[in-house]
Formats: structure tokens, sequence, C-alpha cells
């Protein structure tokens, strides 16, 4: 069943996407005539696991400074959209790092820029998998359950921490302004990877600064990469082990650690590790005649 997307929500990002791949601004009427026309595109859709629990995402996850920006900005809601961009410069001024790792598998074109930025996993039990990579069979779990995908005949590499920020996309834009992975595809059955492990302060300045044309990507503090799976172990901050990060996917929070903005709130998923995989043209949108 084809979904119509209407740009109506704060940041629009799957709308923006839509719509710019054929230059059309990112306005309800173009969207509804889009709608209205009827052409369609596929969309893959990532299934985020963490054991039997399961989140179904179609434009990103963020951990580290985006997630932070995006929820903790909330006290500041009735600012508008100005409120991120205020609520950057002060996380910036007052920057955290995550401890933690990623794992990872490139995607085809991106192996050999990857072996230069991470290490080979040699023995598929140093892999955190979150939940099994086999078809459920009990009878009380029924619907999607995600990709059947064997995650243990895969090659899996690993990048350590600490982390500023780890952001993953599904599409080009992750809002009207913020267009993070300039080499997204709708249905390519990749994920963009975008990760920060060190930059200074002036400079991450620049790279937000960047992200409304995609040039941050050209930095040299920014690894951009493609991905067939994915697996987060978030940790705690540098510099308070008491205190962890929030995760935040498609604008909601999955997961929030011990002294973050409103963790004493019930979240989906615990803050521990999760597994991401992408199912290839699951979905299908309705989209402007390209």
């Amino acid at each position: 069943m084809p979904i119509g997307v209407i740009p109506a929500g704060t940041g629009n990002g799957v709308a923006k996407s839509l719509l710019d791949s054929v230059g059309d601004p990112c306005t309800v009427v173009n969207a509804t005539v889009a709608i209205i026309r009827g052409h369609k595109t596929s969309l893959d859709v990532a299934t985020i696991s963490q054991g039997k629990t399961r989140f179904y995402s179609v434009l990103m996850l963020a951990w580290g400074l985006v997630a932070d920006i995006d929820i903790e900005s909330e006290v500041w809601r009735w600012m508008g959209g100005a409120r991120l961009d205020l609520y950057a410069v002060k996380r910036i001024l007052q920057l955290r790092k995550y401890n933690g790792r990623v794992h990872f598998v490139p995607a085809p074109d991106f192996e050999d820029y990857t072996e230069k930025i991470s290490h080979k996993v040699t023995s598929v039990q140093d892999v955190p998998f979150c939940s099994s990579s086999k078809k459920q069979t009990n009878a009380q779990e029924s619907g999607y359950l995600g990709p059947n995908v064997d995650l243990e005949n895969m090659n899996w590499q690993t990048i350590e921490g600490p982390f500023i920020s780890v952001w993953i996309q599904n599409v080009p834009w992750g809002s009207e302004s913020s267009k993070p992975a300039p080499s997204a595809k709708f249905s390519d059955g990749y994920l963009d990877v975008i990760l920060m492990k060190d930059c200074p302060k002036l400079g991450l300045l620049s790279i937000l600064t960047s992200l409304s044309n995609g040039d941050h990507v050209k930095s040299p503090h920014v690894l951009y990469f493609k991905v067939k799976s994915f697996i987060l172990e978030p940790g705690s901050r540098t510099k308070d082990s008491t205190k962890g990060g929030i995760i935040d996917s498609d604008g909601e929070v999955l997961a929030r650690g011990n002294g973050t903005y409103k963790c004493d709130e019930k979240t989906l998923m615990s803050y521990g590790n999760l597994q991401i995989t992408i199912d290839q043209g699951l979905a299908t949108l309705f989209c402007p005649p390209l």
C-alpha cells in the first residue's frame, strides 16, 4: 500500500528528500500534487532490534551530539526551529564525548575506505548480536519481524570510541534544513553512517553550518560510509561515568541513559546494545515524477 507523505511535522526529512530529488520545494502543495499524480518509489526500512523488542525506522538513528540537540532542545520548543541552532551552540561549547563502539558490515564500494578507519572482527563471537538472525518460529509472534539475514556469516568491522556523534540516515535529508547523507538513496539496501570521533569546537560549528548542503562530509573530522548492518554499543560520558546518552530514532527517544534529560521516563528500549538491519525497498511511497 503506497504511503503519501505530507510535510506537516517538525523536521519533514522524508518529505524533503522525496521532493528535493526532483528539485521541488518542500511544501504541502507540492507533496499533495505528487500524491494525486500517483507516481511511486520504493523505500528501505530499517529494523532496530534489542532482544525481541523492535522499532521500524525510515529516517534516522542518532546517538551523541545530534541526539542530544534533537531531544534536549525540547525545553526550548517555544522558540520554534531556532531552538535547534541555539541549543547546538550550547552543546558544542559544553561538548560531550561518549565511550562505546560500533560494529558494521560495509557496503561493497566502501570496504577499502572502512578498512583504514576500523579493524576487522576476527571472531564472530566478538560481535554483540542483539537478536536472532534467524526467522522467529514462536507462534505468539506474528506479522513483520524484520529482514531474514545471516548476520553471523558477514564480514564485520569495528570502530572504537569515544565518539562525539553517531548518526545513521536512510534518506539524504534529516530535516528541511539538514542534509546529513548527501549520497543516500531511497532503496539501495544500505544505510549511510556519519561518525565524528574528535573535532575542535570551531570545526564543529563549521560542520553544523555546512549540513545545509551536505558539504560537512568533506571535513577530515567526519567519517562517512554505507553499511548493510550495524550494531551500536553505547557507553557512558567520558567525563562522567555515571551518566549515559540518548538514542533517538525518527525523532522519538528509543533509550535514555542514567542522568540524561527526562531519564525517569519509560522508553521502548534500554540504554544498551542495538542492532540495525535493512530491508531493501520494503515500503512504497508516492513521489514526484522523475
